[in-house]
């Protein structure tokens, strides 16, 4: 098997980015659109990481940090190229970012029904936050 190369996103990576969340990602986001995504590259260029492999797109994870709290969203690894390690390569280059930059603490949004998800994130030493609950409220009409 061929090494995994990681990489920044760049605005040409877009539309095949959103096709791969469309088959490996769990859930849509009201940001996951081409304009969402063009906005995030534009503000913070290292923020979308992509892992590919023989020039194929294998897993991406957005490493997003405000200065202040680092952001974990997007964490997809493609179906079938799943428990190879991808996963925890994603992570381990994202928090080498957030390390780089500053943050002390990461999070990451998964969704409570995700349990694939939720085993690949407790395996990577994260933990849930019971006492916490999401405040969502959409800005678009």
């Amino acid at each position: 098997m061929t090494e995994l190369h990681f990489r920044a996103a760049a605005p040409a990576d877009l539309d095949a980015v959103l096709a791969f969340w469309k088959t490996a990602a769990e859930g849509t986001s009201i940001s996951d659109d081409r304009d969402g995504v063009e906005r995030l590259v534009a503000r913070d260029p290292e923020a979308l990481i992509l892992a590919e492999r023989d020039g194929e797109l294998v897993g991406t994870v957005i490493a997003g940090f405000d200065g202040w709290r680092c952001h974990l969203y997007r964490l997809a690894v493609h179906p079938e190229r799943r428990r190879q390690g991808i996963g925890s390569a994603l992570l381990t280059a994202a928090e080498e970012r957030f390390v780089r930059l500053g943050g002390r603490r990461a999070d990451a949004m998964v969704l409570v029904r995700n349990e694939t998800g939720q085993h690949a994130w407790r395996a990577s030493g994260y933990a849930p936050e019971e006492k916490w609950r999401r405040w969502v409220k959409h800005l678009t009409a």
